[in-house]
Parts: C-alpha cells; structure tokens; sequence
C-alpha cells in the first residue's frame, strides 16, 4: 500500500473510533440523566410513560443501576474519544483495560448463572410456589403483578 493510502486507513479507522465512542458516550449520558430522574422525581416519571405499559414500574426500582450503567458509559466513550483523537496510548490503553474488565466480568457472570440456574430453579420454586398458593387471590397487589407479568409473558 502507498503511504496515502495507510494514511486514509488510519484516518477512517480514527473516526470510526471517535463516532463509535461518541455514540457510547451519549448513550451513556442518556442512562444517567434517566437514571437521576427515575431516582429523584420517579412519579413524574410515572405519569409520563405510565400509560405505555404497567411493566414501566419496574423500571423506577432500577434508577441506580441505571445511574451506574451510564457513568460506567460516559467515562468509557470518554476515554475512547479522548484517545482517538489525540492518538494517546496512556487514554486508549485504559479505555481497553476498562472494557477488558466489562468482558471478563461478563463471562464470569455468564458461568455463574450457568452454574447456578438449578439452585435458583429451586430455591424459587420452594418459595415462590407457598407464597402463590397462600396469598395469590387474598391479596390486591402481589395478584395484580403476578397477573401483569404472566400476560406479557
């Protein structure tokens, strides 16, 4: 290849890069600020999207996973844009730490919940199956959610 022509390689492949984390960042700063609302003003919240589905209650019990996610999002499209366009190894080579660690910590939790789907099986159907039997039918809300969950599944 001509010099020109590794030249517009490595240029294209920068900008990927850069538009790629950029989108990781804004998604991740998109997270976070839903994430806040949920946890600050969650019933404003509610009587926005709460017409679109009753799941949307579930989503008001994971503000601060939501608000974890996207820090964790921001800062790896920082990093990434950051080293793109400066060409640092120092910045790239932690935004390739941080997501080698997202991946090892993804596969562990992959085998873990292999490991571990039987007891689970178990151990929710020795406590769930009681609770259902005993209370399902008495009581107003553990039926409307159990009524809710089994019509969109």
């Amino acid at each position: 290849l001509s010099p020109g022509a590794k030249m517009g390689c490595f240029t294209f492949i920068k900008v990927m890069m850069i538009l790629f984390n950029l989108a990781i960042f804004l998604g991740g700063g998109t997270l976070l600020g839903v994430g806040i609302w949920v946890t600050v003003d969650g019933k404003s919240f509610l009587d926005i999207f709460g017409a679109l589905s009753s799941s949307v209650l579930q989503v008001v019990n994971v503000g601060y996973f939501l608000i974890v996610i996207g820090a964790i999002l921001v800062v790896i499209g920082f990093l990434g844009c950051c080293g793109a366009q400066k060409e640092s190894k120092c910045l790239l080579m932690m935004f390739f730490s941080v997501v080698l660690i997202i991946f090892i910590a993804e596969i562990a939790a992959a085998v873990v919940a292999l490991v571990y789907t039987g007891l689970a099986e178990t151990l929710l159907t020795a406590t769930v199956t009681p609770l259902l039997k005993e209370k399902y039918g008495t009581e107003q809300g553990l039926t409307h959610i159990w009524n809710v969950t089994m019509a969109e599944v």
